[in-house]
């Protein structure tokens, strides 16, 4: 392992850990650590119906997106006792059984009653089994959660727009149903003045520090139907990673940031997206569901003024895994407490208040209640995404195979340098070297 590996791997095992104080929690106190967003101040809400019930005082430490990563692996990495409970992200899965930073809770499950039958396959397969598919558990589905899009409602229906677009395309103008419709609706409205002002078409995600560019360009490479490997656990890349498909999807990704997106978004994620909308600058864009009540809700673009669709299928259909798993921290001295907390969570009745305060439930007796689907205007496209979710590697040393990756596509999409095909062949390269250095080639 070189210096640069050991760097990552020590940054990766002490992510989860290292930055949060090293103070325990009071007896009958136990805090949850999180992302600072909209679920976790619903969350937060959800949580005073837990401290009515059982007297244990909840307290939370969310920290904001861009340094979530650093801060909770450094965190777990270090040891440290700030954190009984994690909403971990679901990539972190892997280090967190194998580096025993997280509780095995199988046993606690079966003496509880809990099954992971009544969590919808996909969040149970992402957030809570290592290794993958096993029966091993180390978190309860506790954030469903997949990267879709919404649009300007409002725009789309203006006569005059409709207009030219049909004139420009033969059909209507609607929400795409494949890849390249997207591409041709961004194009047609990106420079296009409406209400006396010049608009653009699209906000993709173009983020290179933590992970925005990947979970950006998987929505076109999943949907393309990239793999990360030929055959599951074998870790052999050619010919999955760097396919004629997955070639074709990282060019399409660069002509969509290069043709359609408002100038000066060359390192865009979740709040970027969001400013640039709610601003009124593109008619479409990208983010996670778990920002869709929030849009809903603003005064400016939302109501009647915005709509949601599903990642679009180009060869197959398939969205970008988001969401997390809550798991109990092995370093925790509130561990009986943390865990009545799981217990509590898992309820139905729970989980159904946890959706209507704007969280996302995994749980199958919320998604299959007759009325979810109309229950909020992106809720039947949340249930159409998590059937077809796809996710980034779970290894342990995935915080380096994320770096390696967030390298090349933004060199290639953003930078200019060298070809989807060339960028596709180095990562295999980064990644085989990573995968030898773990032992597993």
């Amino acid at each position: 392992m070189n210096a640069y590996r050991k760097t990552w791997a020590a940054v990766l095992c002490g992510t989860m850990l290292g930055g949060f104080a090293a103070t325990s929690a009071q007896a009958k106190d136990i805090t949850l650590c999180w992302a600072a967003w909209d679920p976790a101040n619903a969350l937060v809400e959800l949580s005073k119906d837990f401290t009515a019930e059982t007297g244990i005082g909840m307290k939370f430490e969310f920290v904001p997106w861009p340094n979530f990563a650093d801060r909770m692996l450094n965190e777990l990495n270090s040891g440290g006792k700030l954190c009984d409970l994690l909403i971990g992200d679901s990539q972190w899965i892997g280090g967190g059984a194998e580096n025993g930073h997280y509780v095995k809770l199988n046993d606690f499950f079966d003496a509880e009653g809990i099954s992971m039958d009544d969590f919808a396959p996909a969040t149970v397969y992402a957030y809570s089994t290592w290794p993958k598919g096993t029966p091993n558990y180390w978190a309860l589905p506790a954030m469903g959660d997949a990267n879709a899009w919404f649009y300007r409602k409002d725009w789309f229906s203006k006569p005059e727009i409709q207009e030219a677009f049909k004139a420009q395309y033969g059909r209507d103008l609607a929400p795409p149903q494949t890849q390249r419709e997207l591409m041709e609706i961004a194009k047609f409205f990106q420079g296009r003045e409406i209400d006396g002002q010049t608009r653009y078409g699209i906000n993709i995600f173009t983020e290179r520090g933590s992970e925005g560019i990947t979970m950006g360009a998987t929505g076109a490479l999943y949907a393309w139907g990239f793999k990360y490997e030929n055959t599951p656990g074998k870790y052999d890349m050619e010919g999955a990673v760097n396919s004629p498909e997955a070639v074709e999807a990282l060019e399409f990704y660069k002509e969509l940031y290069k043709c359609c997106t408002a100038p000066g978004y060359t390192d865009s994620y979740m709040q970027e997206s969001l400013d640039s909308f709610k601003s009124g600058q593109v008619a479409m864009a990208m983010n996670w569901f778990a920002f869709f009540p929030g849009l809903y809700k603003d005064e400016q673009v939302g109501g009647d003024k915005i709509g949601f669709f599903v990642n679009p299928k180009q060869n197959v259909e398939a969205s970008t895994l988001g969401g997390q798993g809550i798991s109990v921290i092995s370093y925790s001295e509130n561990k009986d407490e943390a865990l009545k907390y799981i217990k509590w969570f898992a309820q139905p009745a729970v989980q159904a208040k946890w959706w209507s305060l704007g969280g996302y439930s995994a749980h199958n007796s919320v998604l299959n209640d007759p009325g979810f689907k109309d229950s909020q205007p992106f809720a039947a496209d949340f249930l159409k995404a998590m059937s077809a979710v796809q996710d980034f590697w779970q290894e342990p040393a995935y915080a380096e195979l994320l770096l390696a990756m967030q390298k090349r596509l933004h060199d290639y999409i953003v930078a200019d340098q060298g070809t989807a095909q060339e960028a596709l062949d180095k990562l295999i390269e980064d990644w085989t070297e990573t995968f030898q250095d773990e032992g597993k080639l």
